[in-house]
């Protein structure tokens, strides 16, 4: 193994994928064509809500889905510092504000205690909505932040761009599928290569509100509106000087407020189609993975903590808390074993230490952050790579 690069993720494209885009390029539609709605009602199918809108990337989803939500210059928004930094600039893009709230060090995402605390000892911010991230495929309980979001009047956005096909078990003792709605006034999905579903770039917004949902129809492609139901300017202005009819030109159209190009190709769309037809299958392969890394590494000297296996959870990433963080690290590397770190605490980047976030802040998130590496998790690796990941693991820790 030592002459190949095992990555922390990779894609996998399969002919079947590429014969999907070509297919598409050959058609009369290369964006704004009809498999941008396939590929939307087969996702939506696929989550379980009740209306999916595709977009040209996660972070895109993001900055839209606080849109649709609202948020004004004055108003806050609570997020976890670890996850990718677009899951917190997403609220500054729009002009509103950002409280942390530390993580439960066994699951690794949002402590909702910790929420609700941040919540009751600022009486004088106007708090506005919840961003729980579902870290490395873990879902988060969102029945119980609905609970807390529903006491104090808050909105919810599920970020589940690391847990497509994840669920948990809600107090009903029922399975709820990541970006179903039940729960979150929104969802959204990354489709960058290293994801579930690749489509180069994209992501998609899940809902189950019609009018959230016809929202960011509009404000993905500049705010603007074919939806005769929508408009605002008459028959008569749109017709021009032609005699009446009393419909609209088929040519009418009307910006109603600023949005983004944010739309998906037609491609792209295709790509996504025929990998969603896999995800079943590949997430079945990540949690096998899984069950192999912690068999191996349960109870092995310098490992602390790791991901584990949870039946609900998507592994988009598996997680190891160790000993010697970096020197793990160089030694995997120079063995071909390229892991990676997910992340950096947010709070901490040059940006936020600026607006008066500082080291000591979030007890849990620094200690997770200064312990934890990601190792390769990828449906394509076959026994050879993963027990070659175990084993020069392993490795490390007898030699050291």
């Amino acid at each position: 193994m030592n002459n190949k690069i095992i990555p922390y993720g990779r894609q996998e494209i399969t002919p079947e994928d590429i014969q999907a885009v070509i297919d598409t390029l050959q058609s009369d539609f290369l964006t704004q064509g009809p498999k941008i709605a396939e590929f939307e009602n087969a996702f939506a199918a696929y989550t379980g809500s009740g209306y999916a809108v595709a977009v040209s990337n996660g972070t895109a989803a993001l900055h839209l889905a606080v849109m649709a939500l609202g948020i004004r210059e004055d108003e806050y928004v609570i997020c976890t510092p670890i996850t990718f930094a677009a899951s917190i600039n997403c609220v500054k893009y729009c002009g509103g504000q950002v409280l942390f709230a530390d993580i439960d060090p066994e699951t690794y995402l949002m402590d909702i205690q910790s929420v609700e605390k941040i919540i009751r000892d600022n009486p004088d911010k106007k708090i506005k909505g919840i961003i729980p991230v579902d870290f490395a495929g873990r879902v988060a309980q969102l029945d119980e932040f609905k609970k807390l979001a529903s006491k104090y009047g808050l909105w919810i956005i599920e970020d589940a761009c690391h847990s497509p096909g994840g669920f948990f078990v809600d107090g009903q003792n029922e399975k709820q599928f990541a970006g179903n709605g039940k729960f979150a006034d929104l969802s959204i999905f990354s489709f960058h290569p290293v994801k579930h579903i690749a489509t180069g770039e994209g992501g998609m917004i899940t809902t189950n509100d019609p009018d959230l949902y016809n929202r960011l129809l509009t404000l993905r492609s500049h705010g603007i509106t074919r939806n005769t139901e929508l408009f605002e300017n008459s028959v008569e202005f749109a017709v021009g000087n032609s005699p009446a009819t009393g419909e609209y030109p088929l040519w009418y159209m009307e910006m109603q407020e600023l949005g983004y190009n944010y739309r998906l190709t037609d491609f792209q769309a295709a790509l996504g189609i025929s990998q969603l037809k896999r995800a079943d299958q590949n997430l079945k392969k990540r949690k096998s993975i899984a069950k192999s890394y912690t068999n191996a590494f349960t109870g092995t000297p310098g490992i602390i903590h790791s991901s584990g296996f949870i039946e609900g959870h998507a592994y988009h990433l598996f997680v190891l808390e160790v000993e010697d963080r970096k020197g793990l690290y160089d030694f995997l590397r120079s063995h071909g074993i390229f892991a990676q770190i997910h992340y950096i605490p947010v709070h901490l980047m040059p940006y936020y230490r600026k607006q008066g976030w500082k080291e000591g802040d979030f007890p849990m998130a620094e200690r997770y952050y200064s312990r934890c590496i990601s190792i390769p998790m990828f449906p394509s690796m076959n026994e050879e790579a993963i027990n070659y990941v175990i084993s020069t693991t392993k490795l490390f820790y007898e030699r050291s």
